[in-house]
């Protein structure tokens, strides 16, 4: 392993090079650095300055790893800071590798799945999220076979990361919703346009909206699987077919040359994601300590400008678990609900390490709860108990255990998902009930949790 000497003397040595080749290089270049002749993107590349900034950005984002709020212990400190360097990954895939909008790319950024993860804003372990970069000004053309999960949705969205006004959805169209192009109802085309002409009519039988300011947009995909172990993906591509008046035949997909207009502003954005995302999630989860072991709605307009799925209602809180005591929440799912899922996070919003271990449970996964003998229910109800590891092994078999994975505190995040148009009005909406028993309690108990007479907090 390099010592801290001679490691601290490599990188003195690099600086000083890079500093001295760049004074040089402006020296002897001055008359080709005029604004005149040179843009601001040209001049910043040729003089590394784009790469000082986006250097000092990173640097300055490490701040929200001291935010309000946010747990000091060396384990929760060390993961902040894995979760910057994972910001930092999918921003740069996102906004520099696959940010071409004459030839887009399906890119799953948000996976934890992945060998090498990225998670931000209460990912959900049961969604495949994908994304492409577009631009609302241009055709695109969608094509896919459904596999077999069980929900799949379609949206598009406006605006750009940091851009004035944000980022929302202008159009989401479910599976349920598409015309098909054969019997088994699994192949599909989609176009994405500012208008539906004839033309675009017969290029494909589904459309979704994209607004033409501001010019930047994503397209979106979200997959909800009942078991990952089970079900198979959906086969889905993009292309682009030029500009309205110009669509006959399908453009090159061969991605363009890189610009320094390009690089730069790729790397802002990445930079900027990386700061903004952190700041806003640790805001979210410095508010959610407000009502910690609880669980109330969240604001649907909040989740929307957000990017969440508007068919989706969203409780967001933060737990905390002392020693010998567990997280108790029961619900009753309402009957148009579609499937739900509830799933564990770290103070940075992101979900624990679904791949191995179980730190979620939805509408397929969990276990009903037993009832008395001859008794009746309407709806099934769930008993989910969050403990930490070890707990386990003494719970009924009718209790779903999740594992806090050597967490003390952190995030959580519950979701009703409905069909479009379906979901109740929020004083309709059922609550879940959360409480934090202590463990003794719990597993010397033999009713079912909800029929125990818990002190449930709504």
């Amino acid at each position: 392993m390099v010592s801290k000497f001679v490691r601290k003397c490599f990188f003195f040595c690099l600086r000083l090079y890079q500093r001295s080749a760049s004074w040089v290089f402006q020296f002897l270049n001055r008359k080709l650095l005029r604004a005149e002749i040179c843009s601001e993107s040209d001049r910043k590349v040729l003089t590394g300055e784009v790469w000082e900034e986006f250097c000092d950005e990173l640097k300055a984002a490490g701040g929200v790893v001291f935010a309000p709020g946010a747990p000091s212990s060396t384990f929760d400190r060390a993961e902040g800071f894995r979760y910057l360097t994972r910001l930092l990954r999918g921003g740069l895939e996102n906004f520099l590798e696959c940010a071409d909008v004459r030839a887009p790319r399906l890119c799953s950024i948000a996976n934890g799945m992945r060998a090498a993860p990225v998670k931000l804003g209460s990912d959900n372990p049961d969604n495949l999220y994908q994304s492409a970069t577009i631009d609302a000004r241009l055709v695109y053309l969608v094509t896919g076979q459904l596999g077999t999960v069980p929900y799949v949705g379609f949206g598009t969205q406006s605006g750009e990361y940091g851009g004035s006004g944000g980022r929302h959805t202008v159009a989401y169209l479910e599976a349920s919703q598409l015309i098909y192009d054969d019997e088994a109802k699994s192949r599909f085309r989609l176009v994405l346009a500012a208008e539906y002409t004839p033309e675009l009519q017969l290029l494909a039988p589904n459309w979704l909206r994209l607004k033409l300011d501001p010019p930047e947009a994503m397209f979106v995909v979200r997959e909800t699987f009942g078991n990952r172990t089970g079900e198979r993906p959906m086969t889905v591509s993009i292309s682009c077919w030029g500009a309205p008046d110009e669509v006959t035949t399908e453009l090159s997909t061969t991605p363009s040359s890189l610009s320094t207009k390009q690089l730069c502003k790729a790397l802002q954005s990445t930079t900027l994601m990386v700061a903004g995302a952190s700041s806003m999630f640790a805001k979210w989860a410095r508010d959610f300590q407000q009502h910690t072991n609880q669980l109330p709605l969240f604001d649907q307009q909040r989740s929307d400008q957000a990017g969440g799925d508007p068919n989706i209602r969203y409780f967001h809180s933060y737990w905390t678990i002392p020693d010998g005591m567990a997280l108790v929440l029961t619900v009753e799912p309402p009957v148009p609900c579609q499937s739900w899922n509830f799933q564990v996070n770290n103070h940075w919003m992101e979900s624990l390490d679904y791949r191995y271990h179980k730190v979620h449970t939805n509408s397929v996964l969990a276990t009903p709860e037993e009832t008395k003998s001859g008794a009746e229910r309407s709806c099934p109800c769930f008993s989910i108990v969050l403990a930490h590891e070890g707990e386990d092994r003494r719970l009924r078999r009718d209790q779903t255990w999740l594992s806090t994975t050597g967490h003390n505190c952190g995030t959580m995040c519950f979701r009703f998902v409905f069909s479009a148009g379906t979901a109740p009005t929020s004083d309709q909406l059922p609550h879940p009930r959360i409480s934090l028993v202590p463990l003794t309690q719990l597993i010397s108990a033999t009713e079912p949790v909800a029929a125990r007479g818990f002190q449930l907090s709504e």
